[in-house]
């Protein structure tokens, strides 16, 4: 039986058991629940705490795990990212004080707050760098105002929580962080961890296009299928009216109505878009 451990709350706990969902598995129904099995799939799920989760798998009491690619590098286990899946993105920064420090070079000899202690340790070695790196479970924003660190370190989305405690981005990125799926370092390959990987891959590729449909007139196919070129080639199907073809392509969501505007100005009609809920390619 495949074990798998998600996240049982927080940031990543919805949209993790959602794209489980949509990839074929059962999911829990009563948040207090801590185990459930799919007998479906010979699936055993294990909800956990995010950041212990990449702990469990890399000691090999579990075969895989949703966790963030933040939390895996911290955690300093035996664990593996398997794969991303492109939600709970974020970015990991220095900030400080406005003037008090201009680059990371200056952050030699400072304290640093932050609830990511490995990944800021890590950071500062790969620079040759020496600084007290302070751990914090949450909250670090304050730190600096009450005098515990003159630096902090943390994941940053908008800002606006560290304009708020007076504090400014500096430098480049330490980290930029997603949802993955992790295994133990080393593991054996296992068909059903493989399958888990493709159902995965499927939604997420999924989530990034729509199936386009339309009509248009023989004289203008070829064109219309550069506007359309697919993953390998879009479909053309004959119509009963012989001047007319019937055209089927995946098209990236995000360009679905730019690509209706051009395929109209073309002279394509009946342009349908509709979503696609899981794929293999």
């Amino acid at each position: 039986m495949l074990r798998v451990a998600v996240p049982n709350k927080g940031s990543l706990s919805e949209p993790a058991s959602r794209l489980l969902t949509e990839a074929g598995y059962r999911q829990r129904h009563d948040h207090r629940d801590l185990v459930l099995v799919d007998p479906a799939n010979d699936t055993e799920f294990f909800f956990l705490r995010p950041r212990d989760i990449a702990t469990y798998v890399g000691a090999g009491q579990l075969d895989v795990g949703i966790t963030g690619r933040d939390l895996l590098l911290d955690s300093d286990t035996e664990a593996e990212e398997l794969l991303g899946l492109g939600f709970a993105r974020s970015t990991f920064h220095y900030a400080a004080r406005p003037g008090t420090v201009a680059n990371v070079e200056d952050l030699a000899g400072k304290r640093i707050a932050t609830s990511y202690a490995r990944v800021v340790e890590r950071d500062l070695a790969s620079g040759g760098l020496s600084a007290e790196v302070i751990h914090l479970d949450g909250a670090v924003e304050t730190a600096v105002r009450l005098g515990v660190a003159d630096v902090i370190a943390d994941v940053v989305e908008t800002g606006a929580t560290l304009r708020q405690a007076g504090l400014e981005v500096f430098g480049d990125p330490i980290l930029r962080s997603e949802a993955i799926l992790v295994r133990r370092s080393g593991a054996e390959q296992r068909d059903q961890v493989d399958q888990l990987v493709r159902r995965l891959n499927g939604v997420i590729i999924a989530r990034q296009y729509v199936m386009l449909d339309y009509d248009i007139r023989v004289d203008a196919v070829d064109e219309a299928c550069e506007i359309t070129p697919g993953l390998e080639s879009p479909t053309v199907s004959p119509l009963h009216d012989k001047g007319w073809v019937a055209v089927r392509s995946m098209v990236l969501r995000r360009n679905a109505n730019p690509v209706m505007d051009q395929l109209w100005e073309l002279g394509a009609r009946g342009i349908l878009v509709s979503d696609i809920v899981a794929c293999r390619l």
